[in-house]
């Protein structure tokens, strides 16, 4: 580890002439050394320390690294506008910390969140200094890797989001009755306004807030299409490593961005998926431990993705597989040469009409169990009949959303009481006989109708233990609009891995609603921003159990 000087604070202007402000972390070194930047617009201060290690950290091992403010935020000029600039003075930047005294010329950027999405943007222009990136939990597609989810608004994310930066733009201008207004909306959100998604704090306060744009644009339009990386990343190819959770809201993003490019690169795509939400990196997140090997290795990898990728070191990273996964359950990690995708083993929901009474009354059958066991018979008649479920969906009371990727907390929680509600259809296993692996994408196919023009599915996986604990591993949302076929309706879930233990079950929980990870369908089919929280009215929706199963991508 190399001693470092001071950090020293450092200016750059833009093609249109806005200073942009960046702090400078350098070794206290003879020679040159490479460029690590990101840029961010929390407080260059901040560095993004929620995820990684400070920057003395990474120049210590021989990087100049540059935390640059975006333009509009912390103490860079200029107006902040979402993502507006940021392909431009991406750029501009990457060009300007390759020409800093003492750097080789050759830059990397990181960071995760938005500032996983500014390595995209600066990528864009193609600028030969930027050599690699390594985005972490980002949007590769805005309109369904971060806005939406299966055509339904994220509402929770989006509107605290959208609070906190009109609260720090506010700071940035001083005005102390927002700053305090704003903080107090995003740390307490309600949904009972005349339009449960708007926000009087935030619309009177920031009224141009990137917010009511998602809002209004409720399909994927032309305005997603100029905004999102994906659009414009189709002949970018550098060298990059991808990082992602099983439970980061972000997750879409990650696995789009690489699958899109592993197919075509002619550079290194490296996959890591921890067990993580968006935060935190460690080995507890929400109500599971996963032990030491959770405990984030993002850093050292990137100090040896760097070191591979800007100082030209054999650091053997190259032979090893180029994916590697945390296997909650075992809780290891496995690696693959590429993205595992076995083939779907279906599991076939049955019932005698009462999965909403009784967690015992809904079961799931493998193929294998219907036409093996004799014990099984009765169950075997119930899926090969049709028998209906039904989902009384009541907007005064919807099913709350707890854990999983959407909401806040996230992660895994227990959810048992939760499965007790009547509004929640369970299918269960019997007792697993021996351990189930299941790696990859993960999808439901629902035979369902409901009594309203549009309606809602939530549809979540849960290992359930013998003592009646329930964690949720993975889940998935989709809204039904109206023309939309829904025979059956095909919901997909986050992709995963784990090993569920021999001796547990395997429990599928669907319900009508996730709330306030998503609004409350009304059952209209109006978009949520011309919703009133009058015309949310009550919803029947019935699910037919012969034909409906799961896809599980179970691994030997």
């Amino acid at each position: 580890m190399l001693k470092l000087r001071p950090k020293e604070s450092a200016s750059m202007l833009t093609r249109d002439r806005v200073r942009l402000d960046a702090d400078i972390y350098r070794p206290e070194a003879e020679g040159a050394f490479p460029v690590l930047l990101m840029r961010q617009p929390y407080g260059r201060s901040i560095a993004s320390t929620v995820a990684y290690a400070h920057p003395t950290w990474y120049a210590a091992h021989g990087y100049i690294v540059v935390i640059q403010d975006v333009r509009g935020r912390g103490t860079s000029e200029g107006t902040f506008k979402l993502f507006a600039h940021e392909s431009d003075d991406g750029e501009d930047t990457v060009n300007w910390a390759a020409d800093l005294p003492g750097s080789t010329g050759q830059v990397g950027m990181y960071g995760f969140s938005y500032q996983g999405m500014t390595q995209l943007y600066a990528a864009i222009a193609k600028p030969p200094a930027l050599k690699t990136i390594c985005p972490a939990m980002m949007a590769y597609d805005l309109f369904t890797d971060w806005a939406y989810e299966g055509g339904a608004f994220c509402l929770q994310a989006n509107l605290g989001w959208a609070l906190q930066i009109a609260a720090e733009t506010a700071r940035l201008e001083g005005d102390v009755a927002a700053h305090q207004t704003l903080t107090t909306a995003a740390k307490n959100l309600t949904f009972s306004e005349f339009v449960p998604v708007d926000s009087v704090a935030l619309k009177t306060l920031n009224p141009g807030s990137f917010y009511y744009e998602w809002l209004e644009h409720s399909a994927p339009d032309a305005y997603w299409k100029h905004l999102s990386p994906k659009s414009y990343l189709h002949d970018v190819d550098l060298p990059m490593l991808h990082i992602g959770g099983w439970f980061d809201t972000f997750l879409r993003g990650t696995m789009h961005l690489y699958q899109e490019i592993a197919v075509r690169s002619a550079h290194r795509q490296q996959l890591m998926v921890g067990p993580w939400a968006h935060l935190p990196w460690g080995r507890k997140v929400g109500a599971i431990d996963f032990g030491t090997e959770a405990a984030s290795p993002c850093d050292r990898l990137q100090i040896r993705w760097f070191d591979q990728f800007l100082k030209g070191i054999d650091t053997g990273l190259l032979e090893e597989p180029a994916i590697a996964l945390f296997e909650m359950g075992s809780n290891r990690w496995r690696t693959f040469a590429q993205w595992p995708t076995p083939n779907p083993t279906p599991c076939y929901l049955a019932s005698n009409g009462l999965a909403s009474i009784s967690d015992r009354e809904g079961t799931l059958v493998s193929q294998q169990d219907l036409t093996q066991n004799s014990k099984l018979s009765s169950i075997a008649a119930r899926s090969a009949t049709q028998t209906f479920d039904a989902i009384v969906h009541d907007p005064w009371r919807p099913v709350p959303a707890h854990g999983g990727h959407a909401s806040v907390p996230s992660g895994p929680q227990e959810r048992s009481s939760l499965d007790c509600r009547t509004d929640i259809l369970t299918y269960t296993s019997e007792p697993l006989t021996e351990n189930l692996h299941l790696v990859g994408d993960v999808a439901v196919s629902i035979a369902c109708t409901a009594d309203t023009p549009s309606f809602d599915l939530c549809a979540i996986l849960s290992e359930v233990k013998p003592n009646g604990t329930i964690h949720n591993f993975t889940q998935g949302y989709l809204r039904i609009n109206p023309g939309q076929a829904t025979d059956p309706v095909q919901v997909q879930l986050q992709p995963t891995c784990i090993c569920l233990t021999k001796g547990n079950a395997l429990r599928l929980s669907l319900s009508a609603a996730c709330f306030p990870a998503y609004p409350v369908n009304a059952g209209t089919g109006m978009s949520a921003d011309k919703t009133r929280l009058i015309d949310q009215q009550i919803i029947t929706v019935t699910i037919a159990s012969g034909g409906s199963h799961i896809l599980l991508p179970v691994m030997e």
